[in-house]
């Protein structure tokens, strides 16, 4: 008898061994996905033709947004627009005025990402040309009136001229910066002799 158990004692360790590990390793698998769609990137509903504004605290438009066609996704909250439509208005100066193929809005409605063919301009003002930017993308956060790039990018005003790679501009400081790449045509008024000289 003590022969038989002293033969068997191995298998019985293996076994023990085995099920220790089944359970272990059933502890650090992750769970299996639930089967009730929320982790597919489907939209859960579609705007076509849609518009929306964010107002100042005295009731004047601060920006506005319009697109073709707004998908809202709810396995990440965020939101595709196609062929957005966004104009910033700011008292002190022209709107701007942001075009592009697709635009990303974040969950918490903070940021913006413009993608693909992004045109930006401002409007002429005081005396100064109408100003554009072309890049293929922007990252914008409009309540902080901060925009960024990390793309080639021109920028016309006037006559003069701006090319670069990648650009900060902080609206509320009239502050931007072009980071890399820079080359500026700048063209000058033509000085003309003043008649009657010889």
């Amino acid at each position: 008898m003590t022969d038989q158990l002293f033969r068997w004692y191995p298998v019985a360790l293996l076994a023990i061994l085995a099920a220790i590990t089944l359970w272990i390793d059933q502890r650090v698998q992750a769970p299996p996905p639930p089967r009730d769609g929320s982790t597919r990137h489907d939209p859960d509903f579609i705007i076509d033709n849609f518009s929306a504004q964010r107002m100042n605290p005295d009731g004047s438009v601060r920006y506005a947004i319009q697109g073709s066609r707004m998908l809202h996704f709810p396995d990440d909250k965020s939101t595709k627009v196609e062929t957005p439509r966004f104009v910033h208005f700011d008292p002190k100066t022209a709107p701007v005025h942001v075009r592009a193929s697709e635009a990303f809005v974040s969950a918490d409605g903070e940021a913006v990402d413009f993608v693909g063919d992004v045109n930006i301009v401002r409007d002429p003002y005081d005396g100064k040309p109408a100003m554009s930017l072309d890049t293929e993308f922007l990252h914008l956060l409009p309540d902080q009136d901060l925009a960024t790039t990390d793309k080639p990018l021109t920028m016309i005003q006037g006559e003069n001229r701006v090319t670069g790679v990648g650009m900060k501009f902080d609206n509320r400081a009239r502050v931007l910066e072009i980071l890399s790449r820079v080359k500026v045509t700048y063209a000058t008024p033509l000085s003309l002799p003043s008649a009657g000289r010889k």
